[in-house]
């Protein structure tokens, strides 16, 4: 930076400072807002979130992934209704999870690399009451903060049908994980791709 003729170094900034802006800002985007639910409705909410944050969200009937926030569908309260998530590389955080309570159709979700996923967070998913009656499918991928914890919470999604896990560091007992989880829900496909 040049001040009067002379070269001034910029301070360097603190370490760590710009990881703390970033964490700041993925927090905001997952404050909810109560009142926009009860303006749009739980999906119009929800995909909104999902989307500031990084996310895709797939309507019902429609094959198409949903990416740009802007370009979400307009129409009358309740018309689009979430059918799948994949939060792959999102900034969804257990903050925001409160936006899930009002979706009743979502069939599918997957969370790929989401450093802010953790057991509390698989544990509020389970104890979704409309996700425990639609949820199918859930695959849960290199999120490093998940550990046996978060996965045995899972038991309470009784309608799961398949449960794909990979690349899960945190995962310590799995035999012992996996046979309870077998046990609560034994209808369950589940594929593992762990070390």
């Amino acid at each position: 930076m040049m001040v009067l003729g002379r070269l001034v170094k910029k301070p360097p900034s603190p370490p760590g400072s710009c990881r703390a802006f970033w964490g700041w800002l993925n927090a905001v985007f997952n404050k909810v807002d109560y009142e926009r639910i009860q303006a749009v409705g739980p999906d119009r909410a929800a995909s909104e979130w999902l989307l500031r944050c990084g996310a895709l969200v797939r309507f019902q009937g429609s094959p198409k992934w949903q990416q740009d926030y802007n370009g979400l569908p307009t129409g009358p309260l309740g018309k689009y209704k979430i059918e799948a998530i994949n939060a792959t590389d999102s900034c969804i955080m257990y903050r925001g999870f409160d936006y899930l309570d009002g979706l009743e159709h979502v069939t599918d979700i997957k969370l790929e690399k989401c450093m802010y996923i953790q057991d509390e967070c698989l544990q509020r998913l389970s104890e979704t009451n409309n996700l425990q009656k639609s949820l199918l499918q859930l695959k849960i991928i290199s999120c490093g903060n998940v550990t046996d914890k978060g996965i045995l919470a899972l038991h309470k999604l009784t309608n799961l049908e398949y449960l794909y896990l990979s690349d899960l560091p945190g995962i310590r007992e799995k035999e012992t994980t996996f046979h309870a989880l077998q046990q609560a829900l034994p209808k369950l496909e589940l594929e593992l791709d762990l070390e």
